[in-house]
């Protein structure tokens, strides 16, 4: 099989709590669902049994979830927040789901997912959501306005490609990458964006600006989505191919 050198891995991002602001890693391994814990736990409305996202409460987008140490398969380390005054709560603290309720009007439940199982769902459509460096760069060309933010679009890789060309990864559609060593991705649609890109991963305050620049220039699309077809470890500045 043919192998193209094309880059590599600029940041491996993994969100612990679905919604929560996610942690950089150096290291981590890739699971049939994903990143290790990626949305691993998560808060949902217990009326509705809907999971409770930024799109209910953009807010969310200044907690900061966390593993507090080692990862096991049998269990997940515990998962520490960091809420935008800096107090820190393991995640399903009662002040801290208080908090929550108050801010979003809901009576909040939880929910865990196994270090060997964690549906789609949770997740979202697929398995990882890979952005690069090179379409981050044009997007903030075309938005004209601020530095963009990747928090903003919740990759879980960033690629640092040899040819900076804007979304080259359109063409990767149905395509695989090899990632190091073993693990393998294939990639198999756009990422379609919604409100979720408009909050600011700071302040949580919203400006629909990028949005639409996306929707006009992009049809909406940025970042795509891959499934897993090879487990294993997975490191920052590992390089990536395209298979043929």
């Amino acid at each position: 099989m043919n192998e193209l050198f094309i880059g590599h891995i600029k940041e491996i991002v993994r969100h612990p709590v679905k919604s929560f602001r996610g942690e950089r890693v150096q290291k981590t391994k890739i699971m049939d669902y994903g990143l290790y814990g990626d949305r691993s736990h998560a808060y949902a409305d217990a009326d509705t049994g809907k999971f409770l996202t930024i799109t209910q409460l953009q807010e969310m987008v200044q907690y900061q979830a966390r593993f507090a140490g080692e990862p096991s398969m049998e269990q997940y380390p515990d998962v520490e927040v960091i809420t935008p005054e800096g107090k820190v709560y393991h995640w399903d603290d009662e002040d801290l789901i208080k908090e929550l309720e108050h801010l979003s009007n809901r009576t909040i439940t939880t929910r865990e997912y196994r270090p060997t199982h964690v549906p789609i769902g949770p997740i979202a459509v697929e398995n990882i959501l890979l952005a690069t460096d090179a379409s981050l760069e044009k997007l903030e060309d075309l938005w004209g306005k601020d530095q963009v933010d990747s928090r903003r679009f919740r990759p879980n890789l960033i690629l640092s490609l040899n040819e900076k060309i804007p979304f080259v990864e359109d063409d990767w559609i149905g395509r695989r990458m090899k990632i190091g060593n073993e693990t393998e991705i294939e990639f198999v649609g756009h990422c379609k964006r919604c409100m979720i890109i408009t909050v600011d991963p700071d302040h949580a305050g919203r400006d629909a600006s990028l949005h639409k620049t996306l929707i006009k220039e992009r049809n909406n699309n940025f970042g795509v989505y891959a499934s897993v077809k090879r487990t294993g470890d997975i490191y920052a500045g590992d390089e990536v191919h395209l298979l043929d």
